[in-house]
């Protein structure tokens, strides 16, 4: 039978795990469940519910630093960032559209556990990046930290680099310090039509090498731009590519003017103002709504950008580009493997990774959900486990069988 263990403070945290390890009870972590469909099922009898460690802890606009227990939901801390003009420069995607959840329900202890990183990472780093410090319980049920409350630290080991992206198999985060960053004033997007994949490329390529400080590049296919919510990407019946430009009025103004000179002739361009350009990015940001088949099965893969294009044609299924072409966002049929071969045939041909983002559970049970590790990799992996969880009572499976 299962059951459902929901601590309610930390100490609380310690002593549900520390149980789990003695009796070597596996346990699925879980905060508000919206990214339970990303990996592999987990094989565990019971659930850790941590969803009452929320709320923010500490707030310093002038330090630029933030600290919440980490089941806060984002919808909150967006809020608090909002009334401060400022944000998560990362810009973290919200996956739980694309498991059919509402906006805003997925935590920040989520979001850092998955590494989930938006288009503005080109310019402002990964999810990583930005996260400073943390307390969490290890598989041992021993409460620790790492990192720190400020921007520049040094603590040895950079554990939050290895805990961001673990999915919670190393340890449960409790709580979390993140960097943050005023909010631009302005957003505007450049908006290229009708290019190609090659041709959009490289107007991406141009465009994020000239100095007018791009901080997104993305290239939505003619099929994928139809969907956009936004009627002037819709209704143009075209490819749009969106180059975003964020700052001050008047800098914004003046880099979208050059960089319009820059790309003139390529194709027609125009300009996305204000919400709608803010409301495109979070379109891109958070995919669902570009994405033509809401039971499809979801890869997220991770080439070089100049690869992006030419890599996306050769799949199957419905595909656009973000991250200036380094990031492909691929929906294809859930039927038979997702054509998992055939993804992983070209990822390996031309480096990169690749992520069965979301699928039906029976199929992600049988495959590699994440891109399979080479061995001396797979070693270290297992010897980084067996330091943090050597009982592997923590989500046991979710990112490789065996582990």
């Amino acid at each position: 039978m299962t059951e459902t263990l929901k601590p309610q403070t930390q100490a609380q945290l310690r002593d549900v795990v520390a149980w789990a390890a003695a009796e070597e009870a596996p346990l699925e972590v879980i905060g508000r469940g919206t990214r339970r469909g990303l990996g592999r099922p987990v094989q565990a009898r019971h659930t850790l519910d941590v969803s009452a460690l929320a709320g923010i802890v500490s707030y310093e606009p002038d330090e630029l630093v933030l600290t919440v227990a980490a089941a806060t939901p984002m919808a909150e801390i967006e809020a608090a960032l909002r009334a401060g003009n400022q944000m998560l420069a990362f810009e973290p995607m919200d996956s739980g559209l694309l498991f059919g959840r509402s906006a805003g329900e997925g935590t920040l202890g989520g979001v850092l556990s998955a590494a989930l990183s938006g288009p503005r990472r080109i310019k402002a780093g990964a999810a990583r990046d930005h996260l400073l410090g943390f307390q969490a319980v290890s598989g041992r049920g021993e409460i620790f930290k790492a990192g720190g409350k400020v921007v520049k630290n040094v603590t040895g080991y950079d554990l939050p680099k290895i805990f961001c992206g673990a999915f919670g198999t190393l340890g449960v985060l409790s709580e979390v310090t993140v960097k943050i960053l005023p909010a631009p004033p302005k957003s505007r997007s450049v908006l290229l039509f009708g290019l190609d994949g090659a041709a959009a490329t490289h107007a991406m390529a141009d465009a994020l090498n000239a100095p007018f400080d791009v901080s997104g590049a993305a290239h939505l296919p003619a099929a994928i731009a139809m969907r956009s919510d936004i009627d002037f990407v819709r209704d143009a019946g075209m490819s749009v590519t969106a180059l975003r430009i964020e700052g001050t009025p008047g800098s914004v103004a003046a880099r979208c003017a050059g960089l319009r000179a820059l790309l003139a002739g390529r194709a027609r361009d125009e300009e996305l103002h204000s919400m709608r350009s803010v409301a495109l990015w979070r379109e891109i940001r958070d995919v669902a709504a570009l994405l033509p088949d809401r039971e499809a099965a979801v890869w997220r893969i991770s080439v070089a950008p100049s690869a992006g294009a030419s890599i996306a044609a050769a799949l199957p299924g419905a595909a656009f580009l973000d991250w200036g072409g380094g990031l492909i966002w691929l929906a294809v049929s859930a039927a038979d493997d997702a054509s998992a071969a055939q993804v992983r045939k070209a990822v390996d041909a031309s480096g990169g990774h690749a992520t069965l983002f979301r699928a039906p559970e029976p199929l992600r049970a049988g495959m590699s959900v994440f891109q399979p590790q080479p061995p001396a990799l797979s070693r270290l992996t297992a010897r980084v486990k067996e330091s943090f969880d050597p009982r592997r009572v923590l989500n046991p499976g979710r990112l490789y069988a065996g582990m």
